[in-house]
Parts: C-alpha cells; sequence; structure tokens
C-alpha cells in the first residue's frame, strides 16, 4: 500500500523547506492536515494539491 499521509517531517523533506515552514502552510490553509492520535498527518493529496496551485500561478 502507498502512504496515504506524510509526517510533518517528510512534507518538508520533500519540499525542501523546514518544518516551521510546513506548519506555517497548515496554519494558513494552504496545506491541510488532520490529527492522528497526537500526531499531525498531511495527506498526500494536499502536497499535490499545493504544488499543483503554485505551478499554476507560476504559469
Amino acid at each position: 500500500m502507498n502512504d496515504m499521509v506524510y509526517r510533518v517531517e517528510e512534507v518538508a523533506r520533500a519540499l525542501r523547506i523546514g518544518r516551521t515552514k510546513v506548519f506555517d502552510l497548515i496554519r494558513s490553509g494552504e496545506l491541510v492536515s488532520v490529527k492522528i492520535g497526537g500526531s499531525r498527518r498531511v495527506p498526500v493529496s494536499s502536497v499535490r494539491d499545493y504544488l499543483s496551485r503554485l505551478v499554476g500561478e507560476a504559469a
């Protein structure tokens, strides 16, 4: 099974940004996240949607 959610650290690594920036994106609503237990997780689809928006804005 492929991953459905990423840890914040995994999102940061994938986007080549810091953890703090990932939390900023979550707070601003640019990245959707969920809490599972005490952990924050970001759905893979949210990361893809965010990147699609960035590419669309750059065009």
